[in-house]
């Protein structure tokens, strides 16, 4: 019993549990290294281990605790002097290996993790280990990969920023385990020459797209990836009014991990998009964000899971997905910049800017205060294409909704006209005035050249499929109409002016007879922008032409609220098709509403 009882308590002694970081380094083609030079990678590998990794251990209260050669299993007592150690041996060994061929680069991958361990002599056990040796396998050369536990650890002392990887199936894990890239913003030195100064901002909004992070450890994808950042540059390119920086100067960035205040004061940018790829078995994900340079602000951020069956159509679409999302969130922000801005300061891009959501309610009460700042736009860049376009649409507005005026009409016209005139390269100008004549004017033949013309432009953007998708349904195209206003919807859910692809989706959905889901996109235009009258008049004529009467008559004084002054006869000016205007109105009157 003595003797079985001084057993158990050496077994206690040895096999003590503790809370501890867990810090797992291996080295990528360690084997293959040794093929092509077994005296020189050894002779490297102490070198690096003396210079850039045991001090930088020491440094952070980090022990070896197992080391196989080409591995490393440390462990640290803080999780922030583990999360440090690693951004800084990667820095390090990046700095101090001086090897010019790629191919024989001496890389890391490393795995952090926190957990409970048994500590058998020098040795460690447990599950907080395993994960660490799993997680790094996920890493790509020269990247730091943590669990959910370590990144909310550190996400508030320490300036890094996360990619999530999602839930990880790991060998020999039973769980999946919450995953992070970690891309601190020290990671690596900034490429700018000494006595470099931070390049001005141009004069309008500019993005610089880095090269997107393969996290696969596939080479492979590497062509993929980098297709998809070339084409969303390409995308963004075509948006006249954004500054987009050259792929030669953004790739200059590549396998590097540079701080984003720094990427935009050496490009001159103030937003900066960035991102990764993982291969997940036969599907992919794409995370991709977009970051206020001057702030390190997150804009937007969003991620893309996709089967690869076609690599070539997938890259279009993640592209379409990527570059319509990014328009109306680069919008948004340039209107709340303007909104900062000191009224006597103000130029004719911060007007037009602040004239924006007042037009966005396509009310005439609003275009009225929107012309106010517009006029002064164009009086100080009289050829200012998207300003006139958006002058025409306020006139719209106020022609429509406002008492059906010849000269507001006309002046919608002139302006309209004014901005196809001077925007012919002006996505947003050349969608807008097309709306603006096939509205007012009834030209469908020069309204859909210009919408056209816009979306060849931006073929991205949600408010010109939006606009397409209204014109086409009055001119009977309702397949054209359908298929547009459901790409818009698609490519960018949380623009605030998603009710205008909403609507063109209503008109078709009415005018083919699909009354219930035209009463749904009705349902979901009036949400998006709840003081906007026209919506409620499809969901009025909707309700009655189900036979549901009551509701109709519900959504009738609904409507009135909204537009006190409405009567039928003035759905006669939204368009020539005299026949779709007559079924319009007869669902109205069903419904009690004034002639």
């Amino acid at each position: 019993m003595v003797g079985s009882g001084g057993s158990d308590s050496a077994t206690r002694r040895r096999d003590r549990r503790k809370l501890i970081a867990v810090l797992y380094a291996d080295m990528v083609g360690y084997s293959r290294l040794i093929g092509l030079d077994d005296t020189g990678t050894l002779e490297r590998l102490r070198r690096l281990r003396k210079e850039a990794i045991d001090p930088v251990i020491e440094e952070h209260g980090g022990r070896v605790v197992q080391t196989g050669g080409d591995s490393l299993l440390m462990v640290f007592d803080s999780v922030d002097g583990a999360v440090q150690c690693a951004v800084q041996v990667q820095r390090q060994i990046s700095d101090l290996d001086s090897e010019p061929s790629p191919d024989r680069a001496m890389q890391f991958r490393i795995g952090i993790n926190i957990g409970d361990v048994i500590a058998d002599g020098t040795d460690l056990h447990g599950d907080a280990v395993n994960v660490a040796v799993r997680l790094q396998a996920e890493c790509p050369p020269g990247g730091i990969c943590v669990t959910r536990a370590v990144r909310d650890h550190v996400r508030r002392r320490l300036d890094l920023a996360f990619e999530e990887l999602g839930p990880l199936r790991l060998k020999n894990i039973d769980r999946p385990v919450e995953a992070f890239a970690l891309k601190p913003a020290t990671a690596a030195g900034s490429i700018a020459q000494p006595g470099n100064e931070a390049l001005p901002l141009p004069d309008r909004p500019s993005i610089a797209v880095l090269p997107f992070a393969n996290l696969s450890g596939d080479p492979e994808q590497e062509y993929f990836v980098d297709g998809v950042v070339e084409d969303i540059i390409t995308g963004l390119s075509r948006i006249k009014w954004l500054f987009v920086i050259a792929r030669n100067s953004s790739f200059a960035y590549k396998g590097k991990s540079p701080d984003i205040r720094q990427v935009g004061r050496e490009l001159g940018v103030r937003y900066v998009l960035e991102g990764s790829l993982r291969k997940l078995g036969p599907r992919v994900r794409i995370t991709a964000q977009l970051i206020d340079a001057s702030s390190a602000a997150h804009v937007w951020a969003e991620r893309y899971d996709r089967a690869i069956d076609d690599i070539f159509e997938l890259q279009d679409e993640i592209t379409a997905n990527v570059v319509g999302a990014i328009e109306p969130s680069l919008r948004q922000a340039e209107i709340e910049r303007a909104k900062r801005k000191r009224p006597d300061s103000l130029d004719a891009y911060d007007l037009y800017l602040r004239a924006m959501p007042l037009a966005a309610t396509a009310m005439p009460e609003d275009a009225d205060k929107a012309l106010q700042l517009l006029e002064r736009a164009v009086a100080l860049d009289p050829e200012y294409a998207v300003a006139h376009a958006l002058i025409a649409w306020c006139h719209e507005q106020r022609y429509l909704r406002g008492g059906l005026h010849a000269e507001t009409r006309a002046a919608a016209s002139l302006h309209a006209r004014a901005a196809i005139a001077a925007g012919i390269d002006d996505a947003p100008a050349l969608a807008m005035a097309g709306f603006t004549i096939g509205v007012v004017e009834h030209d469908y033949e020069t309204a859909i050249d210009a919408i056209d013309r816009s979306l060849a432009l931006s073929p991205s953007s949600a408010l010109a499929l939006g606009f397409s998708s209204i014109i086409r349904a009055w001119t009977g195209d309702d397949a054209t109409s359908i298929r547009h206003a459901q790409t818009g919807i698609r490519l960018s859910p949380y623009d605030p002016l998603i009710y205008v692809p909403y609507l063109g989706l209503t008109y078709a959905y009415y005018f083919t007879g699909r009354f219930d889901e035209a009463l749904t996109a009705a349902g979901r235009a009036s949400q998006a922008n709840p003081r906007f009258s026209v919506p409620c008049v499809f969901q009025t004529a909707a309700l009655a032409s189900l036979g549901r009467l009551t509701e109709a008559a519900a959504s009738a004084r609904r409507l009135l609220e909204l537009e006190p002054s409405f009567r039928i006869g003035q759905i006669s000016s939204m368009s020539s098709n005299k026949e779709r205007l007559a079924t319009l109105a007869d669902a109205l009157r069903r419904a009690g509403l004034p002639e």
